[in-house]
């Protein structure tokens, strides 16, 4: 068989199922630490399995890049890292799916920032560039082509990209441009070392291929883009589009037969399904999950609002129905950001819409409430060090946070990173964080502990190994409550 010219492949720690749940691979943005790396791997980041080096399922983002080159003709296969080897001998292009290459997310630059060690996602990506298969692969005239949500990245970084010979670096929806970029690299052309792809040139609908092979944990787009357009974030800057039915069921259907009868369901907002507004659609939304539970065994989301949850409780409740005649919880992760009314209104005023951004404390805790009483289980993220943050702003959320304390969820701090249209501002930094920006952190960490055993027992109900690894996590979450609560005593001293 001949070998492909293109090949596709992306560092360690996004070649992984995380053991079925998206979000213990949140656990690749922490740095080593006191648990050995091999058993750190296992528990956080296991390697996905394979057959003669091609994963039997590969992240959303590269499965996409790979339909599109399919089809547009060219020979293409998504590789396993740890098989790059076997395969890169005759590759002309390789191309390298990037989510966060130098821990630059705000998870990862919180917990780097605290711990004061490298993560291991960034890690990873540098000893995948460092690897023999991708030197040798250069050495025969290959060309390196990154790309995915992380590509805003190599711009903190040119000397990496100049120092691992990295041809190109595309950032934005790519769909329409892929073609032309690896032609190019293909016919020995010149490549711009960047290759931005602005907003109004993102793909239509009928632009997006459907996948056509399995993608990590059956996640399925159902839109792209966001109606919210907080200052912070880089989505919003993109067009609104929701799939078809057809759509999400062709690529599910792809899923199904790669033996995947999981769903988690991919959008900014997915309560928002259907809807042009910042209300949601409720036909659309019931159909939705009629549909897609009726072809699979169980299903989570990758984000959602509260003010879309808060602003129609029945239709949550209903989804939730439907959703438990299957499964006895699901999981999403939720933006809460901040408690602080004022700040609110200042950089994310229609986050609380239908709402006004004044009433968002109470949007939150009604929110929050609806979702504990219907077995949503959300991971929070909140933001330290927002611009214009004043010491008011940080009680308000603190405060917030233990009105949240009867509600079973993860909250989780993160430094401000700027993104979206707050690109230009500073990145905060610990050198800037005042005591009650620790007391924050800490209260964030006693409300994780707190609801950590539920959570464990949740995530692995029904598994075979729940025992082994059920105590293998309370072992590391009892050792990093320790540790953590040492951290917390110098840090306030």
């Amino acid at each position: 068989m001949k070998q492909p010219e293109v090949l596709l492949t992306c560092d360690r720690t996004l070649m992984s199922n995380y053991h079925g749940n998206e979000f213990i691979g949140f656990g690749t943005c922490a740095p080593p630490n006191f648990i050995p790396e091999w058993f750190y791997s296992f528990l956080f980041f296991p390697p996905i399995r394979t057959s003669k080096g091609v994963p039997f399922a590969a992240p959303y983002g590269l499965r996409k890049v790979e339909a599109q080159l399919l089809k547009e003709g060219f020979s293409v296969a998504t590789v396993s890292p740890q098989h790059l080897k076997q395969h890169a001998s005759r590759a002309k292009v390789i191309g390298i799916h990037a989510m966060d290459p130098f821990g630059l997310g705000p998870a990862s630059t919180t917990l780097a920032a605290i711990l004061k060690k490298e993560p291991y996602l960034a890690k990873h990506f540098q000893a995948l560039l460092c690897s023999s298969a991708v030197k040798e692969a250069k050495k025969n005239g290959a060309k390196i082509i990154v790309g995915g949500p992380g590509a805003w990245q190599f711009r903190y970084r040119p000397q990496f990209v100049e120092e691992y010979e990295i041809d190109c670096v595309v950032d934005g929806e790519a769909e329409s441009a892929l073609g032309e970029v690896f032609k190019t690299a293909l016919n020995g052309g010149d490549l711009p070392r960047y290759y931005d792809i602005s907003a109004k040139d993102a793909p239509a609908l009928d632009e997006i291929p459907n996948i056509v092979g399995p993608s990590i944990n059956g996640l399925v787009e159902i839109g792209r883009g966001c109606c919210r357009g907080c200052e912070f974030c880089n989505v919003t800057l993109r067009p609104l589009r929701w799939y078809p039915y057809e759509k999400i069921l062709r690529e599910m259907s792809v899923n199904r037969a790669g033996g995947l009868n999981m769903c988690c369901l991919h959008a900014e907002d997915v309560m928002l399904y259907g809807s042009r507004s910042t209300v949601p659609d409720d036909a659309k939304l019931v159909k939705l999950h009629e549909l897609v539970m009726k072809n699979c065994d169980s299903i989570s989301w990758s984000h959602c609002s509260l003010a879309a949850v808060a602003a129609n409780p029945k239709l949550f409740s209903r989804v939730s129905e439907i959703i438990r005649r299957k499964q006895t919880w699901w999981g999403a992760e939720i933006g809460i950001e901040t408690g602080s009314p004022a700040l609110a209104k200042k950089i994310m005023p229609a986050k609380a819409h239908p709402f006004r951004a004044e009433e968002w404390p109470e949007v939150v805790k009604a929110g929050m409430g609806i979702l504990h009483d219907n077995m949503m289980v959300p991971a929070c993220t909140l933001i330290v060090g927002l611009p214009e943050e004043r010491e008011e702003d940080v009680l308000k959320t603190m405060e917030l946070v233990d009105d949240l304390k009867h509600c079973r969820s993860l909250i989780v701090p993160l430094f401000f990173v700027p993104l979206g249209r707050l690109r230009s501002r500073d990145w905060f930094k610990t050198a800037e964080m005042t005591e009650l920006h620790k007391q924050l952190l800490f209260q964030c960490a006693e409300h994780d502990f707190y609801w950590l055993d539920d959570l464990i027992d949740l995530a692995f109900a029904g598994k075979w190994y729940v025992r082994f690894l059920r105590e293998f996590y309370r072992v590391f979450a009892g050792i990093a409550k320790q540790k953590a609560r040492k951290v917390e005593v110098k840090v306030l001293q």
